[in-house]
Formats: C-alpha cells, structure tokens, sequence
C-alpha cells in the first residue's frame, strides 16, 4: 500500500500497485460539487487515471514506468527522471511534503503511465501568504518541465488540472517554474484550456547549431579572443602536457567524482560555502545523481589536464536529442590561463554527435562566459493557472493583478534612470 498524508497528517490518497498499472484511488480527499464532477466525467471520458502519492522511492512497476516515460516523453528532462529526482529525495531536504501526481492511460498489466508532475504546497506566493500548488523543485534542479508522453501534451494536462480542481488540499492555482517557453509541454498546458499567465521570463543560454565545433568557434568567437585564447594554451602548454580526457569506463567514476568535488571545493564556492563538498548532504546528492547517470547511460564528464593535475572539469547529462551541461569546476591557481573556457571549447564536440541536438547551459541569465561562447538562447518562464473555479479563480486573479502591478511600479522607479535629460 502506497499511502499519502498531508502537513496535517490527514491522509491524501492511497494507492495499489498490483499489477503494473492497475494503481487506483482510495480515499480521495473531498470533492468540490459540480466542478469536480464535471472533472470526474471528463476524465472516465478520457481514459485517464489521476493517482496521487507521496514523492518517496516507488515500487518497482512505478519505477519502471517512470524510466519508459523518459525515454518517450515530448521533452526531455533529466531533472525530471527517475536516478536524479530520487537522488534529491535521499540527500536533500525539502520544503513542504512534496507528492507524487501521476497519470494512467489504460487498465491493468496494459496500462500506461502518460504523465508524471512531482507537487507541493506553497503557504506563500511571492511575498503574498496565499496558499497555492507548485512544481516540486530543488536548487540543484535547472528546469522544472514535467514527464509527459509525446503527444498527449493537452490530454495530460486536462487530466492533471481536473485532479488537482478536485481535491481538497489543491488550494486555489498552480505555479508551475522552469517550463520551456513555447515547448510541447507549455504548449500543451495552453491548449488544455485553462488560463496560463507566463509570470516570470529569462533567457539562457544555449548550443544548438549544425556547424562543426571548428566553425561553430569562429563565427561565436571574436578573433581577437580566439588569438589570445590560442596564446593561453600555448603558454599552459609550457607548464607541462595539457590533455583533454572524457571518462571512459566504470572504473573512472569514482576518482573522477572525487576529484571533480574537491576541485570545486577549493575554489570561491568552498569559500562562500557553496560548493556541493562543503555539506554531507549535497556530497551524498551528487555522488548518487553522477552515478544514476552513469548507470542510465546519460552522464559525459570532461576533464582537462596539466601536467596529469586536473585543472578543470565539466559535468554533462545527455537525453538524446538534448543535452545539459550540469556542473563546472576548475582549478582557480591556473585562472590566468582560463582553464573554464579552454575546457568549453572542447566541449564543442558535442556538436559531432548526431544524436545531440542541443545543449542547454543550465546557466543564470546573462552569464559573462558561456554567453561569450553560446549564440543561441533558450526562454525559461514560469506560469500560473487557476484550480477549478470560485475561490481559487478569483485569487488567481488577486495575485494576478498584484503582480502586474508591481511590476509597474519597479518600471515605473527605473524609468528616471533611464532618462537622457538634454543640457
């Protein structure tokens, strides 16, 4: 029995897994009149089951559904799979009592799992104490896009909007954070019918062209930085054998873990204490994370080489036709020689895989370096959609309103600043 509870203890939902698939709903939490049972005919119509549950490790048929809708999902989203959302459950706290919404197409051993959305409950949105649904995330997570199967964007979402519309502990909307801009799954969301306000926008950037690795550099690069990048290296190059390695075999995982962490730690992260070392818990989250990558065939570590003394390093998670570049480190003694974006460059290599599409930076909006070296840019938003209708749409409206807002009113106190007043 998989069983759910609340802050207040109250039990959600409770479900059974047996056989794969067959998971039902006992116990539901207390339905909201005719809006709920409209959602209840819309989703026997449908063919699709909601099951609530908690965020915990899943029984295996779960598990195993979990890893098919990865590999067949409308978006990728290694943040969103199984080995790396466990990882942050085992080692990391969390804010609330995240669950687990999941979406069931069929019966029994046939059944399929088309949707997967991990949720919490927020007390505040924004500085507003307003209760409210949102995306469970964490802070080594860098894009909040939920599992769902290619093709049945909308479906899902109807399915997923409709549950939650009917629970009690659904309050009022969903905030869902870290959604592609105009990707199938946003799209999807905009299709189900409900209103979706993009309240937040950034931009990050992002590899994602046909070129070679060779012309791909010149036409990002200015040539005046590739000659004084070219000087760098030679000079590094006097320091002792540079080598670029890419790791290999099973055996490497371990030492290249070790020394990717310890490299990170040496730096200004460890001194600002935040480096993933600097803590037993982000240590033992990365450690897992490294490995369930390895073992689900997703992880590519970079590694660059002075005199046999790593001097940077590059984490990459790899979901074909995507990819994710996750973590970097180098070695801040060899920072006159920029060891980071030496190791960048290599990792334009990339660009040969036929498999690979694109690379997402993970990187805050208009970072210095990688923006430098990556032309393309990738939108990030972050939306809010109300929960069934009566009180919770009416709040959506209030905190709607109260955003745009103040909004306005930093715009308004910017404005001066922007002014060119004449002489």
């Amino acid at each position: 029995m998989w069983q759910s509870r609340n802050q207040t203890g109250r039990m959600l939902a409770a479900v059974d897994f047996a056989p794969p698939g067959s998971a039902r709903v006992v116990g539901m939490p207390v339905s909201r009149g005719r809006v709920a049972e409209r959602a209840a005919a819309r989703e026997a119509a449908s063919g699709l089951r909601s099951v609530f549950g908690p965020l915990s490790e899943p029984p295996p048929a779960l598990a195993e559904a979990w890893d098919r809708l990865a590999t067949g999902a409308a978006e990728v989203n290694v943040f969103a799979e199984r080995w790396f959302v466990m990882a942050a459950v085992h080692h990391l706290e969390s804010e609330g009592d995240p669950h687990l919404l999941q979406i069931w197409e069929g019966e029994g051993v046939d059944a399929r799992l088309i949707a997967l959305l991990p949720l919490v409950i927020s007390r505040h949105y924004g500085r507003l104490p307003v209760r409210h649904v949102t995306n469970w995330r964490h802070y080594q997570s860098f894009l909040g896009t939920p599992l769902i199967a290619a093709g049945r964007e909308r479906d899902a979402w109807r399915a997923m909007l409709d549950a939650l519309g009917r629970t009690r502990w659904a309050r009022n909307f969903l905030h869902v954070e870290g959604l592609v801009e105009n990707g199938p799954v946003h799209r999807g969301l905009i299709a189900a019918g409900h209103p979706c306000d993009t309240v937040h926008r950034i931009e990050r950037a992002m590899l994602a062209s046909r070129l070679s690795p060779e012309a791909y550099y010149e036409q990002a690069v200015r040539k005046k930085k590739r000659k004084e990048l070219k000087r760098l290296s030679a000079r590094l190059e006097e320091l002792g054998e540079v080598r670029v390695q890419r790791l290999a075999s099973p055996e490497e995982l371990a030492p290249w873990t070790d020394a990717f962490l310890a490299l990170e730690r040496a730096g200004w992260k460890g001194r600002d204490g935040a480096a993933l070392a600097n803590t037993p818990q982000t240590e033992a989250f990365f450690r897992e994370a490294v490995a369930g990558a390895h073992a689900a065939g997703r992880l590519e570590m970079l590694r660059l080489d002075c005199d046999g003394r790593p001097i940077a390093m590059l984490v990459n998670f790899l979901a074909a036709p995507g990819s994710f570049s996750f973590k970097i480190a180098f070695d801040e003694d060899y920072a006159r020689f920029s060891p980071g974006v030496l190791i960048q460059i290599e990792n334009y290599r990339i660009l040969e895989r036929p498999e690979i599409a694109w690379m997402d930076s993970c990187a805050v909006q208009d970072h210095p370096m990688i923006n430098s070296l990556w032309t393309e840019r990738r939108a990030i938003v972050r939306v809010t959609t109300p929960l069934g209708a009566g009180r919770g749409a009416g709040l959506f409206h209030v905190c709607r309103a109260a955003e745009r807002a103040a909004g306005l009113l930093r715009r308004l106190r910017a404005a001066p600043k922007d002014r060119v007043h004449d002489a």
